[in-house]
This record gives structure tokens, C-alpha cells and sequence, in this order.
């Protein structure tokens, strides 16, 4: 049996400090599979955001939400950029949410030219630490064999590296010898106590 891949350690990590009936953020719907996992984990009684800056990936995510059974008033869909997601999100979930998931690069099958950028991501993951309950936890899938994804994953990283410790964990999983720019990992946690 071979390791997970990032995205399955990505699920891992959430499964295991996320609860039924808790509020999570999937910052780039795509085609749904974040969505769709943190819905399985909210139940109908918790909620999820999702928020694409593209109407196809939207309209992919909730015909997978339909197909998984997992669609409801509960899964909210944001056609808006991840960098408006404080203010999409009420205000009685602020400090409230238990995971938030990113998938930075393009939506897979669909225009390369339509990417992440650094400025709106750094600022959807500057909010989401003060949207983060205690224990709760940011995922951030990093692909960098496209243009732009190299400048956006060092970024990404010079943020990650610059959050006070005494307030954060971060984590970093990468595979060092596989070819062709794999994706990788960073995970923030928001500690328990000060």
C-alpha cells in the first residue's frame, strides 16, 4: 500500500478534527470533490460554502451534489471570488468554522488561463484565520506546473511560514522525488490555546 495522495491526506487531516453539524469553507469548488466531502462530513445539520469564480465549476458541483444525494439548503454555492468569503459567509459562523479546503491552479478540463492568483488567495486565507474556530483547519493543495503556479505556491508559502506559531501549526507533505511538478501540501491548524 502506497502513501495517500495529497488530496486524500488533505481529506484525512479534516476527517480527523471536523464533526458532524459544524460549518466548513471549500474555497475553490472546481468540479466539486471538496464540496462534496465536506458535506458527507457537516450532515444536513452543519453547512458548507463554496465559492468559484466560474459558473461551469458551480454548475458541475451541485449536479455532484445531486448525484451524491448531499445537495440542500445547507450547501451554499458562491459564484464570487474566494477573496470575498469573509463577507459570503454570516456573520454568527465567524470564528465558527471547522475546516476550509483550497485547491489553488485551474479547473481541471475547463480554460488553463483561468487561475488562482496570489493576491486574491492571500487574502481568502488571510480571512479564513479569523473565520477558523480553535482546533480548526486550512488545507491548500499547490499545483505549480502551470504558468503562474510557481508565484502563487511561494507566496502561498511565505504566508504560511509568517503566521505566529503561538496561534498556528503548519504543516507541509510533499513528494521529493516524483517528476513533472506534483502537487503538495500545506496544512495551517489554529491551536486549541493560546
Amino acid at each position: 500500500m502506497g502513501f495517500l495522495s495529497v488530496l486524500s491526506y488533505a481529506h484525512k487531516l479534516i476527517e480527523e478534527r471536523m464533526r458532524s453539524g459544524e460549518a466548513a469553507i471549500d474555497a475553490t469548488a472546481g468540479n466539486g470533490v471538496d464540496t462534496a466531502f465536506l458535506a458527507r462530513i457537516a450532515g444536513p445539520s452543519g453547512s458548507v460554502h463554496a465559492f468559484d469564480i466560474q459558473s461551469q465549476a458551480l454548475e458541475q458541483t451541485a449536479a455532484r451534489l445531486e448525484r451524491e444525494q448531499l445537495a440542500g439548503p445547507h450547501i451554499r454555492l458562491h459564484l464570487r471570488s474566494h477573496a470575498e468569503l469573509e463577507e459570503a459567509v454570516p456573520q454568527e459562523q465567524h470564528g465558527h468554522i471547522a475546516a476550509v479546503m483550497f485547491n489553488l491552479g485551474y479547473l481541471p478540463g475547463q480554460d488553463h488561463a483561468t487561475i488562482t492568483k496570489p493576491d486574491s488567495t492571500l487574502a481568502a486565507l488571510e480571512a479564513t484565520t479569523r473565520l477558523l474556530r480553535r482546533g480548526g483547519i486550512i488545507t491548500i493543495v499547490l499545483y505549480t506546473g502551470h504558468p503562474g503556479g510557481k508565484a502563487e505556491a511561494e507566496a502561498v508559502e511565505k504566508w504560511a511560514a509568517g503566521l505566529a506559531q503561538r496561534f498556528f501549526q503548519v504543516l507541509q507533505v510533499r513528494f521529493l522525488n516524483q517528476k513533472n511538478d506534483p502537487p503538495y501540501l500545506i496544512a495551517v491548524e489554529k491551536r486549541q490555546s493560546d
